[in-house]
């Protein structure tokens, strides 16, 4: 983000780090917008399957979940009554593993954020219907009354306040991605990294961290190198030789790629995470509604439920991202100031 930072920046920012030549054929996105909608998961009554078609990005795993009507009965009334929860993704074109993006059946929409959105329909006891956006479509979706609900890795903004609201469930997180044996970490200290050449993203949020860590850094008389790539192939092919002593970008992303190459010579792990929204406030991932439409809070509580007892833990560690866990969902908690959202 440049001034004022998009969310398209980021999105662009985990595209790049998560597009593996090995599943470009394999996770093209359906045409057109929001009709490519995807309603059965082959589960049982009671059961939510997520991982389904995740062509490697998620461990599939059946999770018990069943309609709590103290919870359903929040609901506005109109929702309650459709039968369904209509859901909204912003992953057209091409998607963006392990969050969304189509199934290894060329057909389902798969990811973390599209099977959050089940399990959430099953404590309603609501039939999910997901329907594919662009990003921008998908906001008009949600302003029009399509979408019911977003969950496609919305960050909790206090300038999105004005039009939306809120029910945080994950944490906002960048990383910094480093080969498997690579004895460096970050440890939360931008001080660790003096000397080392990091790759970004151009026009990223994490582009502006890394940038204004290299001005501080350059006060103190110390030197750090960033380099920019093309595309995400050529970033990896850096740090696999050595030109690179990591790359800095989206948690989500880089934890889809350590798993992809966990069993391979060039094998990567996290060496430290850092908030999106910079060092004086956790970033926050969160279910997003049109502002004033009553089902924040029955969200909120519904992701709570799936905390208490355990399908939330479940969820999140088949798509290897349980360092991003929240202790607990709340409505409209404190969102990216307005100067930096």
């Amino acid at each position: 983000m440049s001034t004022h930072f998009t969310r398209r920046s980021l999105i662009r920012g985990i595209t790049a780090a998560t597009a593996v030549a090995s599943l470009a054929t394999g996770l093209a996105a359906c045409g057109g917008d929001s009709d490519a909608a995807t309603t059965t998961d082959g589960a049982k009554a009671g059961e939510v399957v997520v991982g389904r078609v995740s062509n490697g990005a998620a461990t599939q795993t059946t999770i018990k979940v069943a309609e709590v009507r103290s919870i359903s009965a929040e609901l506005p009334a109109a929702v309650r009554k459709s039968g369904r929860l209509v859901i909204g993704e912003g992953a057209l074109p091409a998607g963006f593993p392990p969050l969304a993006y189509v199934g290894s059946d060329q057909k389902t929409l798969t990811g973390s954020e599209p099977d959050l959105g089940r399990l959430v329909a099953a404590v309603f006891g609501l039939q999910p219907e997901i329907k594919n956006f662009t990003w921008e479509n998908m906001f008009v979706g949600i302003d029009s009354g399509k979408v019911d609900v977003a969950l496609s890795n919305i960050t909790d903004t206090e300038e999105r306040k004005k039009k939306y609201e809120f029910a945080s469930y994950r944490q906002d997180n960048l990383a910094f991605i480093v080969p498997k044996k690579s004895t460096w970490n970050f440890d939360g200290n931008y001080e660790n990294l003096a000397g080392r050449t990091i790759a970004v993203g151009s026009g990223t949020n994490q582009e502006k961290i890394l940038l204004e860590w290299q001005a501080k850094l350059a006060k103190e008389g110390k030197k750090l190198t960033v380099k920019y790539f093309q595309d995400s192939t050529s970033t990896f092919l850096a740090l696999n030789s050595g030109k690179i002593d990591a790359s800095f970008g989206p948690n989500p992303g880089f934890a889809y790629h350590n798993k992809q190459t966990a069993n391979t010579p060039d094998a990567t792990r996290t060496a430290g995470t850092y908030s999106g929204a910079g060092a004086g406030l956790q970033g926050l991932i969160a279910a997003t509604a049109k502002k004033d439409s009553g089902l924040a809070k029955p969200l909120a509580d519904a992701i709570n439920y799936l905390i208490e007892h355990g399908q939330y833990a479940q969820w999140l560690k088949a798509y290897n991202l349980s360092d991003e866990a929240v202790a607990k969902s709340e409505v409209n908690p404190p969102g990216l100031p307005l100067d930096n959202s």
